[in-house]
């Protein structure tokens, strides 16, 4: 099965906490941005996407003049049925017409971008909205879609477990069928890192295990590191890239992996535009990985989806100390012949991850 996704590098302001390519201040590009993204899918052979992420930045934020634009060229370039079509929103810029759009045209799976209820811990994060936006956007996004997901986040500034808790039951509450539910990482280069912020592991860890607890007795499943859904409602689109399935990366700083081989693309929108506009892939960066680096990548992507896998030799033979020693952290544990994160592993996975990617 192969997916798509698209990234739409536009915001109305930068969070505090984001590393992702995204920009504010730079609309006025979109309307060149998304003639070069159709541009760039030419540049690929063919392709029947089984799913459909469009992902940002903020997509939402697009006029609705270019939304439609968008979501025309996938119809029509893309004609097959799609079994998962998602679009992000942000609830500060989407509205009823853009709603309306996007079912129109066959998405079928909208993501909220929430983070907190608590509107002093969406300020110091840097969010656009309130509280009070959300549950407005939400509201709106329910008469067009029964599949909606929404992102919380723990370890915030100023967050404690009692405001925490309150915003997840409040979740809970508006009945969605799933919820993403992420740890904050404080990254280098974000207004959070340049302000000295940082929180006690234990603190994190103890938040993130509060928030599993009352999202399964709540009806929720946790399938995946950070991802909770109700039964059948799990993101077949990410899904896709956990089992190391083939996906089309289009636009500025997308990824990819088709053939064997992943891609980045150029960052910066002037730079992507220029490229694409020359007749040239916007590559940043390609790579067919083999041997051990191959292997390694594939352990990372089964120990997101917590099921749990099956060694094979080669697993074994390239990292087989590496999971005594995780064994021993008590990062991973052993469920008769599969192995899976533990239940501490699930909130430092990062520190699993790492023993398996490059430098080794």
């Amino acid at each position: 099965m192969a997916g798509l996704y698209i990234h739409i590098p536009f915001c109305v302001s930068k969070c505090f906490y984001c590393d992702f390519v995204s920009y504010g201040g730079k609309l006025a590009l979109a309307k060149e941005y998304l003639k070069a993204v159709k541009k760039e899918a030419s540049f690929y052979d063919t392709l029947c996407p089984r799913t459909i992420y469009i992902g940002g930045g903020t997509p939402s934020f697009l006029p609705a003049e270019e939304m439609e634009s968008l979501l025309k060229f996938i119809n029509e370039e893309y004609s097959e049925g799609f079994k998962e079509f998602t679009f992000e929103c942000n609830p500060e810029s989407v509205n009823e017409e853009k709603l309306a759009l996007l079912k129109n045209y066959g998405v079928n799976r909208i993501s909220l971008g929430l983070q907190s209820f608590n509107d002093g811990e969406l300020k110091l994060i840097g969010r656009a909205h309130r509280a009070a936006d959300f549950l407005k956007a939400y509201e709106a996004a329910s008469k067009y879609f029964d599949n909606i997901n929404v992102d919380l986040m723990a370890a915030l500034p100023s967050q404690t477990e009692d405001s925490f808790l309150r915003s997840l039951k409040k979740l809970i509450a508006l009945k969605p069928k799933h919820i993403s539910l992420y740890g904050l990482q404080i990254e280098e280069g974000t207004p959070l890192y340049e302000q000295g912020y940082s929180y006690e592991e234990d603190f994190y860890v103890r938040l993130l295990e509060l928030g599993y607890k009352e999202l399964a007795a709540n009806g929720f499943k946790q399938y995946e590191i950070s991802n909770y859904a109700r039964e059948g409602f799990e993101s077949i689109h990410n899904t896709n890239y956990w089992f190391n399935g083939e996906y089309l990366g289009l636009g500025a700083a997308a990824s990819g992996y088709l053939k064997g081989v992943r891609y980045q693309n150029l960052c910066g929108i002037e730079e992507y535009i220029k490229s694409v506009n020359e007749g040239r892939r916007p590559v940043l960066s390609e790579e067919e990985l083999k041997g051990k680096a191959k292997i390694g990548e594939e352990i990372l992507l089964r120990f997101r989806y917590l099921k749990g896998f099956k060694p094979c030799a080669q697993m074994l033979k390239y990292f087989g100390g590496e999971f005594e020693t995780l064994k021993e952290e008590g990062l991973i544990e052993a469920d008769g012949e599969l192995l899976k994160l533990s239940r501490r592993g699930k909130y430092l996975a990062n520190e699993v991850f790492r023993r398996f990617v490059e430098p080794f």
